[in-house]
Protein backbone atom coordinates (compact mmCIF):
# COMPACT_ATOMS: atom_id res chain seq x y z
CA UNK A 1 0.00 0.00 0.00
CA UNK A 2 2.74 2.50 1.04
CA UNK A 3 4.63 1.37 -2.38
CA UNK A 4 1.51 2.35 -4.29
CA UNK A 5 1.04 5.45 -2.76
CA UNK A 6 4.51 6.40 -3.20
CA UNK A 7 4.91 5.57 -7.02
CA UNK A 8 1.46 7.98 -7.34
CA UNK A 9 3.39 10.69 -5.69
CA UNK A 10 6.20 9.87 -7.74
CA UNK A 11 4.23 10.28 -10.92
CA UNK A 12 2.14 13.15 -9.93
CA UNK A 13 5.56 15.11 -9.27
CA UNK A 14 6.58 14.42 -12.99
CA UNK A 15 3.89 15.06 -14.43
CA UNK A 16 3.09 18.57 -11.82
CA UNK A 17 5.53 20.71 -14.75
CA UNK A 18 4.14 19.78 -17.58
CA UNK A 19 0.27 20.02 -16.34
CA UNK A 20 1.38 23.66 -14.85
CA UNK A 21 2.98 24.46 -18.24
CA UNK A 22 -0.51 23.29 -19.90
CA UNK A 23 -2.34 25.33 -17.98
CA UNK A 24 -0.26 28.15 -18.42
CA UNK A 25 0.17 28.74 -22.15
CA UNK A 26 -2.85 26.49 -23.47
CA UNK A 27 -5.92 26.22 -20.34
CA UNK A 28 -5.59 30.35 -19.32
CA UNK A 29 -5.38 31.79 -22.70
CA UNK A 30 -8.29 29.51 -23.61
CA UNK A 31 -10.23 30.80 -20.33
CA UNK A 32 -9.56 34.32 -20.81
CA UNK A 33 -10.54 34.51 -24.54
CA UNK A 34 -13.55 32.69 -23.38
CA UNK A 35 -14.29 35.78 -20.68
CA UNK A 36 -13.05 38.40 -23.41
CA UNK A 37 -15.55 36.69 -25.79
CA UNK A 38 -18.69 38.61 -24.49
CA UNK A 39 -17.04 41.68 -23.95
CA UNK A 40 -16.72 44.96 -26.44
CA UNK A 41 -13.41 46.95 -26.63
CA UNK A 42 -12.46 50.09 -28.32
CA UNK A 43 -9.21 52.26 -28.04
CA UNK A 44 -7.82 49.52 -25.87
CA UNK A 45 -10.63 49.94 -23.38
CA UNK A 46 -12.98 47.91 -22.33
CA UNK A 47 -16.07 49.06 -23.30
CA UNK A 48 -19.76 47.15 -22.03
CA UNK A 49 -20.54 43.37 -21.67
CA UNK A 50 -22.79 42.56 -24.91
CA UNK A 51 -23.35 38.95 -24.27
CA UNK A 52 -23.37 37.13 -27.40
CA UNK A 53 -23.42 39.78 -29.80
CA UNK A 54 -20.01 39.22 -30.87
CA UNK A 55 -21.39 35.57 -32.04
CA UNK A 56 -24.06 36.39 -34.08
CA UNK A 57 -22.25 39.93 -35.37
CA UNK A 58 -19.18 36.87 -36.53
CA UNK A 59 -21.69 34.36 -38.25
CA UNK A 60 -23.28 37.60 -39.96
CA UNK A 61 -20.58 38.80 -41.53
CA UNK A 62 -20.02 37.80 -45.11
CA UNK A 63 -16.07 37.61 -44.70
CA UNK A 64 -15.85 35.28 -41.87
CA UNK A 65 -18.58 32.84 -43.91
CA UNK A 66 -15.91 33.11 -46.96
CA UNK A 67 -12.82 32.53 -44.04
CA UNK A 68 -14.55 29.00 -42.84
CA UNK A 69 -15.10 28.10 -46.48
CA UNK A 70 -11.32 28.11 -47.20
CA UNK A 71 -10.71 26.46 -44.05
CA UNK A 72 -13.32 23.96 -45.21
CA UNK A 73 -11.43 23.82 -48.84
CA UNK A 74 -8.01 23.27 -46.59
CA UNK A 75 -9.23 20.61 -44.11
CA UNK A 76 -10.45 18.42 -47.23
CA UNK A 77 -6.98 19.18 -49.17
CA UNK A 78 -5.18 17.55 -46.03
CA UNK A 79 -7.30 14.92 -45.23
CA UNK A 80 -8.23 13.89 -48.86
CA UNK A 81 -5.38 15.10 -50.27
CA UNK A 82 -2.64 15.12 -48.22
CA UNK A 83 -3.14 11.48 -46.36
CA UNK A 84 -3.64 9.69 -49.04
CA UNK A 85 -0.79 11.09 -51.48
CA UNK A 86 1.45 10.56 -47.93
CA UNK A 87 0.58 6.67 -48.42
CA UNK A 88 0.86 6.29 -51.71
CA UNK A 89 4.38 7.77 -51.71
CA UNK A 90 5.37 5.96 -48.29
CA UNK A 91 4.22 2.64 -50.39
CA UNK A 92 5.97 3.30 -53.07
CA UNK A 93 9.27 4.08 -51.37
CA UNK A 94 8.99 1.23 -49.04
CA UNK A 95 8.29 -1.45 -51.74
CA UNK A 96 11.43 0.09 -53.48
CA UNK A 97 9.46 0.63 -56.52
CA UNK A 98 11.55 3.34 -57.65
CA UNK A 99 15.83 3.33 -57.77
CA UNK A 100 17.36 5.87 -55.57
CA UNK A 101 14.80 5.64 -52.70
CA UNK A 102 16.86 7.13 -50.29
CA UNK A 103 17.41 10.04 -52.61
CA UNK A 104 13.75 10.41 -53.34
CA UNK A 105 12.70 10.13 -49.50
CA UNK A 106 14.94 13.24 -49.10
CA UNK A 107 13.84 15.45 -51.95
CA UNK A 108 9.71 14.64 -51.04
CA UNK A 109 10.87 15.51 -46.87
CA UNK A 110 12.47 18.60 -47.93
CA UNK A 111 9.52 20.77 -47.91
CA UNK A 112 8.56 19.89 -44.26
CA UNK A 113 11.55 21.53 -43.41
CA UNK A 114 11.29 24.71 -45.09
CA UNK A 115 9.87 27.61 -43.06
CA UNK A 116 6.13 28.44 -44.48
CA UNK A 117 7.37 31.94 -45.01
CA UNK A 118 10.16 30.85 -47.28
CA UNK A 119 7.55 28.80 -49.09
CA UNK A 120 5.21 31.32 -49.69
CA UNK A 121 7.85 34.30 -50.91
CA UNK A 122 9.21 31.25 -53.35
CA UNK A 123 5.75 30.46 -54.47
CA UNK A 124 4.95 34.02 -54.75
CA UNK A 125 8.13 34.54 -56.92
CA UNK A 126 6.59 31.19 -58.96
CA UNK A 127 2.84 32.94 -59.75
CA UNK A 128 4.29 36.82 -60.22
CA UNK A 129 4.45 38.37 -63.69
CA UNK A 130 8.34 37.67 -64.08
CA UNK A 131 8.01 34.29 -62.36
CA UNK A 132 8.56 30.82 -63.80
CA UNK A 133 4.94 29.64 -64.15
CA UNK A 134 3.74 32.54 -65.82
CA UNK A 135 6.85 32.38 -67.89
CA UNK A 136 5.80 28.67 -69.13
CA UNK A 137 2.03 29.34 -69.12
CA UNK A 138 3.17 32.62 -72.02
CA UNK A 139 5.37 29.99 -74.06
CA UNK A 140 2.75 27.70 -73.70
CA UNK A 141 -0.19 29.48 -75.03
CA UNK A 142 2.12 32.24 -76.87
CA UNK A 143 0.19 35.26 -75.32
CA UNK A 144 3.36 37.57 -74.28
CA UNK A 145 0.98 39.58 -72.24
CA UNK A 146 -0.22 36.66 -69.92
CA UNK A 147 -0.50 37.01 -65.94
CA UNK A 148 -2.21 35.17 -63.15
CA UNK A 149 -5.44 36.12 -62.68
CA UNK A 150 -6.92 33.16 -60.57
CA UNK A 151 -6.55 35.38 -57.42
CA UNK A 152 -9.08 37.64 -58.53
CA UNK A 153 -11.49 35.14 -58.82
CA UNK A 154 -13.63 34.83 -55.57
CA UNK A 155 -14.20 31.12 -56.15
CA UNK A 156 -10.73 30.38 -57.46
CA UNK A 157 -8.69 32.35 -55.59
CA UNK A 158 -7.64 29.20 -53.08
CA UNK A 159 -6.24 26.60 -55.34
CA UNK A 160 -2.82 28.16 -55.75
CA UNK A 161 -2.93 27.86 -52.02
CA UNK A 162 -4.36 24.84 -51.95
CA UNK A 163 -1.95 23.23 -54.32
CA UNK A 164 1.37 24.39 -52.33
CA UNK A 165 -0.10 22.98 -49.07
CA UNK A 166 -0.23 19.85 -50.70
CA UNK A 167 3.35 19.77 -51.86
CA UNK A 168 4.49 20.86 -48.32
CA UNK A 169 2.85 18.96 -45.75
CA UNK A 170 2.13 15.29 -47.70
CA UNK A 171 6.17 14.91 -47.66
CA UNK A 172 5.41 14.94 -43.43
CA UNK A 173 2.72 12.49 -43.46
CA UNK A 174 5.16 10.53 -46.00
CA UNK A 175 7.67 9.97 -43.44
CA UNK A 176 5.27 9.27 -41.08
CA UNK A 177 3.56 6.43 -42.92
CA UNK A 178 6.56 5.02 -44.27
CA UNK A 179 8.34 4.93 -40.82
CA UNK A 180 5.13 3.06 -39.40
CA UNK A 181 5.24 0.25 -43.27
CA UNK A 182 8.72 -0.38 -41.88
CA UNK A 183 7.93 -2.31 -38.82
CA UNK A 184 5.67 -4.71 -40.42
CA UNK A 185 7.77 -7.34 -40.61
CA UNK A 186 8.16 -8.40 -44.53
CA UNK A 187 7.57 -11.96 -44.39
CA UNK A 188 4.15 -11.17 -43.67
CA UNK A 189 4.29 -9.63 -47.48
CA UNK A 190 6.14 -12.84 -48.57
CA UNK A 191 3.19 -15.22 -47.00
CA UNK A 192 1.06 -12.78 -48.75
CA UNK A 193 2.68 -12.97 -52.40
CA UNK A 194 3.15 -17.01 -52.10
CA UNK A 195 -0.75 -17.01 -51.06
CA UNK A 196 -1.71 -15.39 -54.26
CA UNK A 197 -2.50 -11.71 -53.14
CA UNK A 198 -2.14 -9.13 -55.57
CA UNK A 199 -0.87 -5.62 -54.52
CA UNK A 200 -4.47 -3.88 -54.60
CA UNK A 201 -5.07 -7.06 -51.71
CA UNK A 202 -1.74 -6.68 -49.70
CA UNK A 203 -2.72 -2.53 -49.92
CA UNK A 204 -5.96 -3.31 -48.45
CA UNK A 205 -5.99 -6.08 -45.98
CA UNK A 206 -2.58 -5.60 -44.79
CA UNK A 207 -0.94 -2.49 -45.13
CA UNK A 208 -3.94 0.02 -44.22
CA UNK A 209 -5.14 -1.94 -41.10
CA UNK A 210 -1.63 -1.76 -39.63
CA UNK A 211 -1.28 2.02 -40.39
CA UNK A 212 -5.27 2.71 -39.10
CA UNK A 213 -4.18 4.15 -35.81
CA UNK A 214 -1.68 6.36 -37.63
CA UNK A 215 -4.34 7.61 -39.96
CA UNK A 216 -6.35 8.49 -37.36
CA UNK A 217 -3.69 10.73 -35.80
CA UNK A 218 -2.64 12.42 -38.86
CA UNK A 219 -5.62 13.32 -39.51
CA UNK A 220 -6.55 14.96 -36.29
CA UNK A 221 -3.19 17.23 -37.18
CA UNK A 222 -4.57 18.04 -40.46
CA UNK A 223 -8.04 18.90 -39.23
CA UNK A 224 -6.24 20.88 -36.12
CA UNK A 225 -3.42 22.44 -38.52
CA UNK A 226 -5.89 23.26 -41.13
CA UNK A 227 -8.06 25.05 -38.80
CA UNK A 228 -5.16 27.26 -37.23
CA UNK A 229 -3.21 27.84 -41.01
CA UNK A 230 -2.77 31.35 -40.77
CA UNK A 231 1.57 31.72 -41.37
CA UNK A 232 1.33 30.62 -44.90
CA UNK A 233 -1.61 32.28 -46.27
CA UNK A 234 -0.31 35.16 -44.49
CA UNK A 235 2.53 35.59 -45.95
CA UNK A 236 1.62 34.59 -49.81
CA UNK A 237 -1.42 36.76 -49.88
CA UNK A 238 -1.83 38.35 -46.83
CA UNK A 239 -5.92 37.26 -47.44
CA UNK A 240 -6.81 39.73 -50.09
CA UNK A 241 -7.46 40.09 -52.74
CA UNK A 242 -10.87 41.97 -50.93
CA UNK A 243 -10.61 38.86 -48.25
CA UNK A 244 -10.89 35.94 -51.07
CA UNK A 245 -7.98 33.59 -49.54
CA UNK A 246 -9.07 35.05 -46.01
CA UNK A 247 -8.95 32.21 -43.29
CA UNK A 248 -10.22 32.09 -39.62
CA UNK A 249 -6.85 32.37 -38.09
CA UNK A 250 -5.97 35.99 -40.23
CA UNK A 251 -9.50 36.94 -39.73
CA UNK A 252 -9.23 36.98 -36.18
CA UNK A 253 -5.74 38.23 -35.93
CA UNK A 254 -7.32 41.49 -37.77
CA UNK A 255 -9.98 42.16 -35.79
CA UNK A 256 -7.94 41.48 -32.42
CA UNK A 257 -4.58 43.46 -33.86
CA UNK A 258 -5.44 45.52 -36.66
CA UNK A 259 -9.30 47.06 -35.54
CA UNK A 260 -8.33 46.14 -31.76
CA UNK A 261 -11.17 44.83 -31.07
CA UNK A 262 -10.72 42.14 -28.87
CA UNK A 263 -13.38 40.79 -27.24
CA UNK A 264 -14.17 39.91 -30.89
CA UNK A 265 -11.45 38.14 -31.60
CA UNK A 266 -11.65 35.79 -28.97
CA UNK A 267 -15.10 35.01 -30.05
CA UNK A 268 -13.02 33.60 -33.48
CA UNK A 269 -10.51 32.25 -31.28
CA UNK A 270 -13.07 30.27 -29.07
CA UNK A 271 -15.33 28.99 -32.64
CA UNK A 272 -12.09 28.10 -34.04
CA UNK A 273 -11.32 25.93 -31.01
CA UNK A 274 -15.05 24.55 -30.87
CA UNK A 275 -14.38 23.71 -34.37
CA UNK A 276 -11.72 21.75 -33.69
CA UNK A 277 -12.64 19.57 -30.52
CA UNK A 278 -15.72 19.41 -33.31
CA UNK A 279 -14.24 17.91 -35.94
CA UNK A 280 -11.79 16.17 -34.38
CA UNK A 281 -14.80 14.25 -31.95
CA UNK A 282 -15.94 13.48 -35.04
CA UNK A 283 -13.09 11.77 -36.81
CA UNK A 284 -12.62 10.18 -33.39
CA UNK A 285 -15.82 8.44 -33.10
CA UNK A 286 -15.58 7.82 -37.23
CA UNK A 287 -11.97 5.82 -36.02
CA UNK A 288 -13.95 3.78 -33.46
CA UNK A 289 -16.64 2.45 -35.74
CA UNK A 290 -14.41 1.14 -38.01
CA UNK A 291 -12.50 -0.01 -35.69
CA UNK A 292 -15.26 -2.32 -34.08
CA UNK A 293 -17.16 -3.35 -37.57
CA UNK A 294 -12.92 -4.49 -39.04
CA UNK A 295 -11.61 -5.99 -35.56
Amino acid sequence: MVKNLEKKKSYYKLILPGFIIYIAIILFPVLVSFFLSFTKWRHFKLQSFVGLQNYINIFKDPSFQHAIWNNIQITLISVLGQIPLGILSAYILYRKWVKGNKFFEMMIFLPAIISNVVVALLWNRIFSPVGIYTDFVRIITGNPDYIVKIFENRNWAMIPILAVLLWQCTSLYMVIFLANMQRIPESVFDAAMIDGASESIIRRKIVLPELSGVIFTCSVLAISGSLKSFDLVFAMTGGGPVDYTSVMALYMYKQTFTFNNYGYGSAVSIIIVLLSVGLITLVNNIYKKAQKKYN
